[in-house]
């Protein structure tokens, strides 16, 4: 019988961290008393102000930030993320990640097989092709960026969730799109996934980064959900009690939304944020935008569309606080 799960402790993996921005150099110790863990991506967004999203990640470098809200190419700026910490991070003056005063998330994680997450960069061909990657299993969540140049939407496939024709970005609201020049009409395998001829993903002598995630049981978890339009949405199973959570209505014309359970921490989780917007987080109406964090997965509490309209298709994504069950086969108390 296979295991419940094989990481008991989910925060050697992922981190998610809260911090107050002081408008100098700033480094952050995460704030649990469990696993070390030095970050390969750091996803930071200010909670409080209409700052852009700021992703950094170790194989691209330190200072090099992508912003997710946006179709910009790479750039480098020495006050931003300046160093990954054994167990943190540091930023600088840059007021995307630091303006005095200002609340700031933090979503971190560490690349890892046993994790179910690779991070490459590749210079595309404009022929069709494959690409190696290092998870040894099938990714079921792909991100593909162009760096070196403008003009580059986030383009988001989701095994089994999709058709291996279809994308959709995460820098806008729009619902699923059909082209097989994104990903040749090919679902990705053990050892690679597959480039069509579109300048998107695969321009010749354009650098990309791509970041591949599986879901590993206990662990992580990359689905669908089908609405019901009603306050009391659909229950997502996924064998974990959540800490982050994204949800895309992926039939309709509307925002990506991210769940954490640190803000405000407790149920109902009323606080969101935009992965395609810089709008602060938003405080939802009581049965509106709302979702539980529950010890075997999520609660969808709101009629919204963006994330409950009746009928439709939503993908998600979502990583553990706690394994419902460890390895052992004993249930675990989410922390």
């Amino acid at each position: 019988m296979a295991a419940y799960t094989t990481i008991d402790d989910p925060s050697a993996f992922f981190k998610c961290h809260l911090y107050s921005g002081n408008g100098s150099t700033n480094a952050q110790t995460f704030a649990d008393t469990d696993t070390d863990m030095q970050p390969d991506m750091v996803w930071i967004k200010s909670r409080s102000d209409g700052f852009s999203h700021m992703l950094y990640d170790a194989v691209r470098g330190v200072q090099k930030h992508i912003k997710p809200d946006s179709e910009a190419a790479e750039a480098t700026d020495a006050n931003s993320l300046t160093a990954f910490g054994s167990d943190g991070f540091t930023v600088g003056t840059n007021s995307d990640l630091n303006n005095s005063g200002d609340t700031y998330v933090a979503w971190c994680w560490k690349e890892s097989a046993t994790a179910g997450f690779d991070i490459l960069s590749y210079s595309g061909t404009g022929s069709a092709r494959t690409q190696a990657h290092s998870l040894s299993a099938k990714p079921n969540w792909i991100i593909v960026k162009k760096t070196s140049a403008s003009g580059g939407s986030w383009f988001v496939y989701l095994t089994g969730g999709i058709p291996a024709t279809n994308y959709v970005k995460l820098n806008e609201t729009g619902a699923t799109s059909a082209s097989s020049s994104m990903w040749n009409n090919t679902e990705p395998t053990s050892s690679v996934f597959s480039l069509g001829t579109s300048s998107d993903v695969n321009g010749d002598g354009v650098t990309y980064v791509a970041y591949l995630w599986r879901s590993v049981q206990g662990f992580s978890k990359f689905g669908t959900y089908v609405g019901n339009g009603n306050a009391d949405g659909p229950m997502v199973y996924t064998g974990f009690s959540p800490a982050y959570v994204v949800v895309k209505n992926a039939g309709g014309d509307e925002a990506w939304n991210v769940w954490n359970n640190k803000t405000p921490g407790y149920n109902v989780a009323n606080k969101n944020l935009q992965p395609n917007s810089t709008v602060a987080e938003q405080t939802s109406s009581a049965g509106v935008k709302e979702i539980d964090f529950l010890s075997n997965g999520f609660k969808i509490r709101g009629s919204n569309t963006e994330l409950n309209q009746s009928g439709n298709t939503h993908i998600y994504m979502a990583f553990a606080e706690a394994p419902f069950v460890n390895s052992n086969g004993v249930p675990c108390t989410a922390r």
